[in-house]
């Protein structure tokens, strides 16, 4: 082989990877709905979790960066240790499709119509679709499916430079004797286990298999030990990921390791009988891609079948495996940046128990009128603490992720986001403000406390219904309770404005004292920010 040879090969494998990149971001832009749509019907049911498994791994076509979102997604808490067994087997199932559609390059038939099945026939003009949808069309999720097609494409034709560049192979004693080696069984799973580490994606090592295959010299013998290693050498991604994370984080990658460990035992008890006991000739015949491409979704589909019944006893050896006290769970995971939808919905949920707190810090601010208490406010204070941590977090979140390729939706999303949790930090700001007033009113007017409590009782209750309207319309997005809230808050807004100037009325003809008034002013000034605040908030989903 030359040193031109060499370069191909290297160059094919590239254009093949970069494809598969392109293909996946693009797939995962087109699917982020659903993705998040998924996701949300998570049970603790494996059998679901391995359906829903499979579609994503098809959405992402990445087992690997699935993994590593569900260590992110377990470590922010947002999913229990259970609910990832099922999707972890699913994803080996639905990184097959890709070595399905890589098989059809070994497509051997002088029928006009099956040639044009053949990916190198029919790439091109999913290449030219592509390059039209990306350069003409407007809508973003149709960009997005051009950036699919193109990454297809450029993914075959990095397979078929890879398959010119090995097919000198075929006449090389050399490379002959090499293939001999790999025949023992243990040495294929190795080097299916590195080279698949190497590149971190189970389906693009399956694809170079695929492609060596079209040597004509590659046996089932050499071939099926690499794809047991192959599926090992997947988890590596995970387990790099798993670093510095809560324990049941790390739970997930020991998972991931041992549900591919035990399979692959499995596999090589079966394969090593096979060969030794029955001495099948199978193993000596010359393996297709498309053998390849069967027997990696049959290896997984059986392995899936065997382990789904054990599920609970995954999680206990990975439970029993990892002891030790790790960092505790985070309140959003960076590693769901992977899916940018994903990503958007998970810190929209944030906002939402942002919301609540901030919410809960008002309403315990308005009991203080009822009985003050020194521990109440301190609560108060608490909470207002926690919220401040919550929204830098999720705006930093926020900033990473409009980083990252999103689509226009997303995007918005983010935008709105960030300056909804202005409105919400500025909210529990305020409650700290209303705990401060209410006491200053009991350490210096005790004895109208009373009288006061029953002036702002109506206010309280408006402004207490108002923000728990604003919470459950902001976390349903409900369009016509958003509308109902801005007409409240603008009522409630007016009624301010008229006990106001009722108030310095009152100061004016001596009804009413000085410090009662400031205190009256102070503090249904503290309600209208409050109110507009949350108009603030519902106007963001018109």
């Amino acid at each position: 082989m030359g040193m031109y040879s060499l370069i191909s090969i290297i160059g094919g494998l590239a254009f093949f990877l970069f494809g598969m990149n392109i293909m996946s971001s693009g797939l995962k832009k087109v699917a982020g709905d659903r993705l998040e749509s998924v996701l949300q019907k998570m049970t603790d049911s494996p059998l679901k979790g391995l359906l829903f498994g499979a579609v994503i791994t098809i959405a992402m076509q990445s087992s690997s960066a699935l993994t590593v979102m569900l260590v992110g997604l377990v470590n922010s808490g947002i999913m229990s240790l259970l609910q990832t067994v099922g999707i972890i087997m699913g994803s080996n199932v639905g990184t097959t499709l890709t070595a399905w559609l890589l098989s059809l390059s070994g497509l051997k038939t002088d029928n006009p119509l099956l040639l044009l099945m053949k990916p190198e026939y029919f790439s091109p003009v999913i290449a030219l679709i592509g390059v039209l949808l990306i350069m003409g069309a407007k809508q973003q999720k149709r960009k997005d499916l051009g950036f699919v097609l193109v990454g297809f494409a450029v993914l075959i034709h990095g397979m078929e430079w890879m398959s010119d560049a090995l097919s000198p192979l075929a006449e090389m004693p050399e490379f002959t004797s090499i293939l001999t080696a790999f025949k023992n069984p243990f040495l294929g799973v190795i080097i299916g286990t590195v080279f698949t580490g190497i590149i971190q994606s189970s389906a693009a090592s399956v694809g170079v298999l695929q492609a060596l295959s079209l040597t004509g010299h590659i046996t089932y013998g050499v071939a099926i030990p690499i794809i047991m290693g192959q599926n090992i050498g997947t988890c590596v991604t995970a387990l790099i990921s798993s670093l510095g994370v809560s324990k049941n984080a790390k739970r997930v990658s020991v998972i991931h390791i041992s549900f591919n460990l035990i399979g692959t035992a499995i596999g090589l008890i079966v394969y090593l009988f096979c060969e030794w006991v029955l001495q099948l000739q199978i193993f000596d015949a010359v393996i297709t891609p498309f053998a390849i491409a069967c027997f990696h979704s049959i290896f997984n589909v059986l392995t899936t079948i065997i382990l789904l019944p054990f599920s609970k006893a995954l999680v206990a050896l990975a439970e029993h495996l990892i002891r030790e006290d790790a960092k505790e769970e985070v309140f959003l995971d960076s590693r769901l940046l992977l899916s940018p939808a994903i990503a958007a919905s998970e810190c929209r949920k944030k906002t939402v128990l942002i919301m609540q707190k901030s919410s809960e810090g008002v309403h315990k601010a308005m009991g203080l009128l009822n009985a003050y208490d020194k521990m109440e406010k301190d609560n108060i204070h608490e909470l207002e603490d926690e919220v401040d941590q919550m929204v830098e977090g999720c705006n930093q979140f926020l900033i990473q992720l409009s980083s990252v390729q999103s689509s226009g939706k997303e995007s918005v999303m983010i935008a709105d986001m960030l300056h909804v949790l202005g409105d919400m930090e500025r909210i529990s700001d305020y409650s700290l403000n209303l705990s401060s007033t209410v006491k200053k009113i009991t350490q210096e007017s005790a004895d109208e406390i009373t009288e006061l409590s029953a002036y702002f009782a109506p206010i309280n209750l408006e402004l207490g219904e108002i923000l728990d309207a604003t919470v459950n319309a902001y976390e349903r997005r409900d369009l016509t309770a958003s509308r109902q809230i801005i007409e409240k808050t603008e009522n409630l807004v007016k009624q301010i404005k008229k006990l106001k100037k009722s108030n310095l009325k009152s100061l004016r003809n001596g009804k009413v004292s000085a410090e009662a008034s400031v205190y009256i002013t102070d503090y249904l000034s503290v309600c209208r920010r409050i109110a507009e605040h949350s108009q603030n908030i519902a106007e963001s989903l018109q």
